[in-house]
């Protein structure tokens, strides 16, 4: 059974289809995703998508890509994220981190709610979900300062250094269809190294289509390619990074039921 550990199936474009890639996961042996929220205002829809179906799960937090001078942003309170933590669906808090890739200082409030979403979940005790995009430094610094030590760094594009630093904190490493493209010699290189046991697979669909859908629409169907390139660069069986990246999703987000 192939595990698609983070995507995005209450976006509009997906959502629209979900029977027929709820088909496709079945025919691609793809048995469980994570929906990942990246902001409150949806987070009910996203939610009624995951109690409908048992093997879809769903995390709670706000994308740092959330702009909190946006007039429809709504800033997450401690609270927020500990009470949708509850429900017995939400295994994870995230996604969050820093992204400084189209935003431009002062930034506080960027880390701020980084630092809110570690505190989340160090009460919860949920693994966080982590995105880092021209922030690594700060990303793994206030990971050290907040004592984050559980989850994963999602679609993961950094180097081995940042990859090292996040395992030494307890992390997981999750590869996306980047890992395919021809380009990512460097991203490639750090596949080969990760340890089998801190490993995971994803889609971040709609978004990163692996070869050889590269520029199409992504669903977690496709997560199989990204295992199958994993595979290749390691030299094994598509079936043990299929079994290892399986086993990891369960035992990171281990408030789900098998």
């Amino acid at each position: 059974m192939y595990v698609d550990s983070h995507c995005h199936l209450n976006f509009p474009d997906l959502k629209a289809q979900l029977p027929d890639i709820l088909t496709r996961m079945e025919a691609n042996a793809v048995g469980h995703a994570l929906v990942v929220s990246v902001n409150l205002h949806d987070w009910p829809g996203l939610m009624a998508i995951v109690e409908s179906h048992p093997h879809l799960h769903a995390s709670v937090g706000v994308h740092p890509d959330n702009d909190a001078e946006d007039a429809d942003a709504t800033e997450p309170t401690l609270d927020d994220l500990l009470s949708r933590a509850a429900h017995p669906k939400v295994v994870a808090i995230g996604e969050t981190g820093l992204d400084y890739y189209r935003l431009q200082e002062p930034l506080d409030w960027q880390r701020d709610r980084f630092r809110l979403h570690i505190q989340a979940s160090r009460q919860t005790g949920l693994p966080l979900i982590i995105h880092t995009r021209s922030a690594a430094e700060d990303t793994i610094r206030l990971m050290r300062e907040e004592q984050a030590d559980r989850g994963v760094m999602h679609c993961f594009t950094e180097s081995w250094d940042v990859a090292q630093a996040a395992m030494n904190l307890g992390f997981y490493i999750s590869f996306s269809g980047i890992v395919t493209f021809k380009n990512a010699v460097s991203l490639q290189d750090v596949a080969r190294k990760v340890p089998l046991d801190r490993m995971l697979i994803e889609t971040d669909s709609p978004y990163l289509a692996p070869v050889p859908y590269r520029g199409k629409m992504n669903d977690p169907s496709k997560v199989v390619h990204v295992a199958e390139k994993i595979a290749e660069l390691r030299g094994l069986p598509v079936s043990v990074i299929e079994q290892v990246t399986a086993d990891n999703y369960f035992t990171l987000f281990d408030k789900i039921k098998q």
